[in-house]
């Protein structure tokens, strides 16, 4: 089975081809980081015409680099949640006009399920690669911080969640205090690269006996130390946060692995393709741990194509009438 997926819930117009949920055979994206970095975040009004600008060079491209044409397809997926409300009205406009044409069964995708099946795109057709169940997902993409489940495909229990700031968005707002540039996380990292952790800060809620997280007093305490009169310099302020960040996610996904007699460790979203985090989750973790490639971590849309195979194998897909299927921006996981 043959799918295309499309991913537009943020700044990246995504497309991807996958045939039957593991075999990656093509992913596009066109990001508009340069394009938002100015302004020091996502304007989603200019997100928006920007995904309208790109999706149908996009599209020809993924079509293209895949070897197929628009008639070999089986389904169409599309992120439908969550994300920005325009961004991702973009892509479910888009999709629904491609299955409407093309006669094809429309699949609406959580985005974070997306970037949980991003994983499968790794293991390949041997079923020995595979996660076993149940699975713990840390899952660290944009605005989402949380800890997961996986009982099986398509059944997700909340564990825990971040109750302020996200991981993500920790990294953008310590990142712009420092004056670096964005997004955040991928400066954080270039910067404290290489450097000795001499600035130390508390990893917040690293033992509150929850699984859920906290990182607005970080960045506060970053905010401070980087405005006091003798303030360290930035490499040494980004390598202690830094550390602090993948301290406690680390810390709190083991505590979950551990709780739940899980057989795996999936780390997916954005910020997991930061190198500490991934070096830091692979040293500690008992059982095995399945993070994909750093390109798999951010926004794409194999991983949406992936995402709803699995959900049409488990007869888990949300209702099909392809215009009734609508964005929602505050889609929950779990």
């Amino acid at each position: 089975m043959r799918i295309l997926g499309i991913e537009t819930s943020c700044d990246e117009t995504a497309i991807g081809v996958v045939e039957d949920g593991r075999k990656l055979l093509s992913s596009v994206v066109s990001s508009q980081v340069e394009l938002h970095a100015r302004y020091g975040g996502i304007v989603p009004e200019v997100a928006s015409r920007q995904h309208v600008l790109a999706m149908l060079p996009i599209y020809r491209q993924a079509l293209e680099r895949a070897g197929v044409a628009a008639r070999d397809l089986d389904a169409i997926a599309v992120t439908r949640g969550p994300g920005l409300a325009g961004s991702l009205l973009v892509g479910l406009n888009f999709a629904k006009g491609l299955a409407l044409a093309l006669g094809l069964p429309l699949v609406g995708v959580n985005h974070l399920e997306g970037h949980v099946y991003a994983q499968w795109l790794e293991a390949g057709a041997d079923p020995a690669d595979q996660p076993g169940f149940p699975l713990v997902i840390l899952l660290v993409s944009g605005g989402h911080t949380e800890i997961l489940l996986m009982e099986e495909h398509g059944r997700y229990k909340l564990l825990g969640m971040t109750r302020d700031d996200s991981a993500g968005e920790a990294f953008d707002k310590a990142a712009r205090e420092l004056g670096l540039g964005f997004p955040g996380g991928p400066e954080i990292q270039r910067v404290a690269a290489g450097v000795p952790v001499t600035e130390r800060f508390t990893s917040p809620m690293l033992r509150d006996g929850t699984l859920d997280f906290s990182f607005s007093g970080l960045k506060t305490a970053l905010l401070h130390r980087a405005r006091a009169a003798q303030r360290a310099p930035v490499p040494a302020l980004a390598a202690g946060f830094q550390r602090a960040v993948v301290d406690v996610l680390v810390a709190k996904a083991l505590d979950a692995v551990e709780r739940n007699n899980a057989r795996g460790l999936l780390v997916g979203g954005g910020v997991a393709a930061n190198a500490l985090l991934r070096e830091e989750a692979r040293r500690r973790c008992p059982v095995p741990v399945f993070i994909p490639r750093p390109a798999l971590c951010t926004d794409n849309g194999s991983m949406i194509a992936a995402a709803a195979f699995f959900m049409l194998q488990a007869g888990l897909p949300p209702p099909n009438v392809i215009l009734d299927t609508d964005a929602t921006p505050n889609l929950r996981l779990g």
